[in-house]
C-alpha cells in the first residue's frame, strides 16, 4: 500500500487562527481558553500568551468523557484536566488541533459543564477535516478541507515550540 505525506505550514495557520480570534473576541469580557490534550493544549498555551490570558488558560483531557470509552478503554497517556479559573459565566474558547467527527468536542463540552456553566463556548480548530458525525462547527478555523477517512492529520510540536502539521494519505 502506498502512502503519501504532505505538510501544511502550521505556524502560518496558527497566525491565521490567532488573527480571527483577536478580531472576533476583542470586546468579549471574562474570556478564557481551554485546550484539548494534546495538540489543542499546545495551541491553547500559545493563544493564552498571545491574547494576554495566561491566568485564564486551562487544559482538558476527554478520555473519560468519550462515548467510545467502554469500547476502546483508557488511553495510555491520560493527563489531568486543569481549569484554574471559574468556569461559571466565562466565555470560553475551546481549542482543538483537528476537528473531525465532533465526538471529542462533545466530550470536552460535557466535561466543561462538570466545572460550571459557561456563558458561552466558542470552538477554535487549526484544521477542520470534514467528516462530522455530530452537529458541531468551529467558530474559528484556519484551514478546512475534506480528507478521506483513511487519511490522518497530525499536529506535532518541536522542543523549541514550533508546530508542524502532517497529512498522511493512505
Amino acid at each position: 500500500m502506498n502512502s503519501i505525506t504532505s505538510f501544511l505550514d502550521a505556524e502560518a495557520l496558527y497566525l491565521q487562527l490567532l488573527t480571527q480570534i483577536k478580531a472576533q473576541t476583542a470586546a468579549i469580557e471574562n474570556l478564557a481558553v481551554v485546550g484539548i490534550y494534546s495538540g489543542g493544549a499546545w495551541l491553547a498555551q500559545r493563544l493564552a500568551t498571545d491574547l494576554g490570558l495566561e491566568h485564564k488558560a486551562g487544559f482538558i483531557d476527554v478520555s473519560f468523557y468519550r462515548d467510545d470509552y467502554a469500547k476502546i478503554g483508557l488511553h495510555a497517556d491520560v493527563k489531568p484536566t486543569q481549569i484554574p479559573f471559574e468556569v461559571d459565566n466565562a466565555n470560553i474558547i475551546l481549542v482543538d488541533d483537528v476537528l473531525y467527527t465532533g465526538r471529542t468536542t462533545r466530550a470536552a463540552i460535557n466535561e466543561l459543564f462538570d466545572y460550571g456553566r459557561p456563558a458561552r463556548i466558542m470552538l477554535a480548530a487549526l484544521v477542520d477535516r470534514g467528516g462530522r458525525e455530530l452537529p458541531i462547527a468551529a467558530d474559528f478555523v484556519a484551514y478546512s478541507a475534506n480528507f478521506d477517512k483513511t487519511s490522518s492529520v497530525h499536529l506535532q510540536r518541536a522542543t523549541d515550540g514550533k508546530l508542524s502539521l502532517s497529512i498522511n494519505h493512505a
